[in-house]
């Protein structure tokens, strides 16, 4: 059945908005962060992995860092292996590494692929071990102890804080016509594992790759005001000032300074949107108000 008339300008509309978008990010790198409540449902990681090929298919690089924190608990339960958070990060014993391990770089990573290559795609999946894409180290947590002249030292276990990012393992992919999957997964001198958070690992990585744009999938409509409502255009003294003001606070800070700190080093704008809306990812690149908040580098 065809179309109504309407129904049919409205495809045109949103075609034709979308023109100049594909013709400026034309061989741009966009880095997506994709976990948390993006990945809830059949339906969201499908529509997810249309936009990440129709990305490719015009001719941008979209590169993909997943999470996995929801599928790393449950499988940590079921195994009965009890586990515990120090300021937000999962307190990574060896035990819980292996099943870090065994989430992130095998059965999370490998469904993304196959459900890009799927719909369409050539993905490739890979953790931060392969080719020592991230080489990091421990990370170490210093708290102030009335006790203590010196601040007490808590030990997280493998929690990685990243050294470098070999960017010529991600260049080889793209120069190929692959779409790269990343699981947060580090690798040490001695080459052992660390569990990154994966905000942390794709903002680090599009910093290094020059990347044209971040983008970091949440549960919210991006940084909201004290009366609820979205912000968007964002320098980064702007995103300073609410931090100082408290509209910036609780779960929400980590993203955002991970934002932040990638626009800084150079990633030409860092988007924070609501991965519950189906497509997403496209509606913020390929239209004019997008759906959610767009922080952009200070224009010098």
């Amino acid at each position: 059945m065809p179309i109504s008339s309407t129904e049919a300008v409205n495809v045109a509309s949103v075609l034709t908005e979308s023109l100049p978008y594909i013709r400026k990010f034309h061989g741009c790198t966009i880095v997506v962060k994709f976990g948390g409540n993006a990945m809830i449902t059949d339906a969201l990681t499908q529509t997810f992995a249309r936009d990440i090929v129709l990305m490719k298919l015009v001719g941008m690089n979209p590169i993909v860092v997943h999470g996995g924190g929801p599928q790393i608990g449950e499988l940590l339960e079921k195994l009965g292996i009890k586990t515990r958070f120090v300021d937000g990060m999962r307190v990574t014993d060896a035990a819980t590494m292996d099943v870090v391990e065994m989430v992130l770089g095998g059965l999370v990573n490998k469904d993304i692929v196959s459900l890009i290559n799927t719909v369409g795609g050539r993905a490739v999946g890979i953790t931060g071990k392969d080719g020592q894409l991230i080489q990091a180290h421990q990370l170490r947590i210093f708290r102030d102890s009335a006790e203590l002249k010196t601040p007490e030292i808590i030990d997280i276990g493998q929690v990685g804080e990243i050294e470098t990012i070999n960017r010529a393992v991600v260049d080889t992919l793209i120069g190929s016509g692959f779409i790269p999957v990343i699981a947060p997964i580090g690798v040490g001198a001695n080459g052992e594992s660390y569990n990154i958070n994966a905000d942390t690992v794709a903002g680090k990585l599009a910093a290094h790759l020059g990347a044209e744009k971040l983008i970091l999938l949440t549960n919210t409509p991006g940084i909201l005001d004290k009366t609820g409502n979205t912000l968007t255009g964002l320098a980064p003294e702007d995103v300073d000032a609410l931090i100082a003001d408290g509209t910036i606070h609780g779960g929400m800070l980590p993203k955002v300074r991970c934002a932040l700190d990638a626009v800084v080093a150079g990633v030409r704008s860092a988007h924070i949107i609501d991965g519950r809306i189906p497509h997403a990812a496209l509606l913020e690149v390929f239209t004019d108000t997008g759906v959610g908040t767009l922080i952009r580098r200070a224009i010098t």
